[in-house]
């Protein structure tokens, strides 16, 4: 069977799942040069087993709440390919959570955690839980009745969920000690602890500071670099604002911050204190808006970031947000770069928009890849019990990131898709993560 008789199929049997369609039409159409280099891949069928998770766990979440009432929530875990390892992938709390979104977003995870180069499978998992307005009892009951649902089927070398929209600290540390209670084990089965309690020091940083290290790497095969570029940041949450303050620290001037609310604008830049500012406003939930009457600038209502001039675009805040209109907009803005923090935030519209303008575009799966990589990093100081200082983390995540930039422009250009310098980084990161996985399973047989 081609690819495109697979894709087909894929959109025959899922048309009610549209965010998982879209994740493997993007990954299928760029694979096509690799697909056809490696007839094995064809013969055993690797396409096709790839895109069909070896199991979807859904499960119901009773919990009671401040006043006594019994609340049911849904959960799900993806457990999608375990081919390079543990099952790796986050837990996400948000009422839009649906199966579709969780076999979308397992589905990228993947790739993203083979380009790590690390020793890690794919999943993903969540619940329709809604935790904003919630007490923290009420989270942690919610937390506690989840893991008891889930522990069953995670473990340290079997699955290791991490956190997500929705699930910080707070709640992986309300997780993991669920799971210690009804296992007594102490086992590194959860990642983003608490750091003095199995977690990793940068962790929280990771996918941010991840983002702009690749954008580096970017600007540094154009024989060009970050100082004094204008940066666009969608989101004000941990990835957002980490990713804005590793920016700031080389030297770009990131003017726009945003949130369901509207759009944050500085045209002096955001510096530490003000970062700082915003990380203190959206931790106690209050408004981003608050910032114009103590720092100046000025809030758009219920506006996106993509109608100012800038170099760079990091949408950093939820999948889809950037739709066709918005990708014209960075174009005719002068956006020269695009780099998603966030997981799968450009509609495949979109995506063709940035391509065709040849504005150099950096996929989610690759440029967000530094928060599973310190998960990973965490899972080994789990395993040996020593921790790692943050400068051993951050030169190992430089390092990560470096190596995930070079083997997506490498493969781009064995496999004819760079153009006159023009990389793309959705071709070849596709192509490498996709390879790594498809060796594992040919290697494998036709058990997994």
């Amino acid at each position: 069977m081609s690819i495109s008789q697979a894709i087909e199929n894929i959109e025959t049997r899922y048309t009610h799942q549209p965010e998982f369609v879209q994740a493997v039409k993007e990954v299928a159409m760029t694979i096509a040069p690799l697909y056809d280099a490696h007839p094995e891949y064809s013969t055993s069928k690797i396409f096709e087993r790839l895109v069909e998770p070896d199991r979807i766990i859904g499960f119901r979440i009773n919990w009671e709440d401040d006043k006594g009432e019994i609340q049911v929530n849904r959960g799900w875990r993806v457990q999608f390919s375990n081919a390079l390892g543990p099952y790796k992938g986050g837990i996400r709390f948000h009422p839009t959570v649906t199966p579709s979104v969780l076999k979308f977003l397992g589905f990228e995870q993947i790739f993203k955690n083979a380009l790590t180069g690390l020793p890690l499978g794919g999943g993903k998992g969540g619940s329709d839980f809604d935790p904003k307005g919630k007490t923290d009892n009420e989270i942690r009951r919610f937390c506690y009745a989840f893991m008891r649902e889930l522990h069953p089927y995670v473990d340290k070398d079997v699955d290791v969920p991490a956190g997500d929209i929705g699930v910080g600290s707070r709640e992986i540390s309300y997780m993991f000690a669920m799971y210690k209670n009804l296992t007594h084990e102490y086992g590194g089965v959860l990642t983003g602890k608490g750091v003095g309690f199995g977690g990793s020091l940068m962790r929280t940083e990771a996918t941010g500071y991840g983002a702009v290290y690749f954008l580096e790497n970017m600007l540094d095969a154009q024989d060009d670099n970050i100082k004094g570029k204008k940066v666009l940041i969608s989101g004000a949450g941990n990835v957002a604002l980490h990713a804005a303050e590793k920016a700031t620290m080389l030297g770009a001037i990131v003017v726009t911050v945003s949130d369901s609310q509207g759009v944050l604008y500085d045209k002096e830049g955001f510096n530490q204190e003000k970062i700082d500012w915003i990380k203190a406003q959206k931790s106690e939930d209050k408004p981003l808006a608050d910032y114009v009457s103590v720092h100046g600038g000025e809030w758009f209502d219920k506006q996106k970031p993509w109608q100012f001039q800038a170099d760079i675009a990091i949408p950093a805040a939820t999948q889809n947000e950037v739709n066709e209109d918005d990708a014209k907009l960075m174009v005719d803005n002068g956006v020269k770069y695009v780099v998603e923090g966030a997981n799968m935030p450009l509609t495949a519209d979109a995506i063709d928009c940035i391509r065709e303008h040849r504005v150099h575009y950096a996929p989610g799966k690759a440029a967000n890849a530094g928060g599973v990589a310190v998960s990973g990093l965490e899972m080994s100081q789990n395993s040996v019990r020593q921790y790692q200082t943050s400068e051993q983390i951050d030169t190992r995540l430089k390092e990560i990131m470096k190596n995930i930039h070079d083997s997506a422009a490498d493969a781009s250009e064995q496999y004819g898709q760079t153009d006159d310098g023009y990389i793309d980084y959705m071709a070849g990161a596709n192509m490498v993560g996709f390879k790594r996985v498809a060796d594992a399973l040919v290697a494998y047989g036709i058990l997994n």
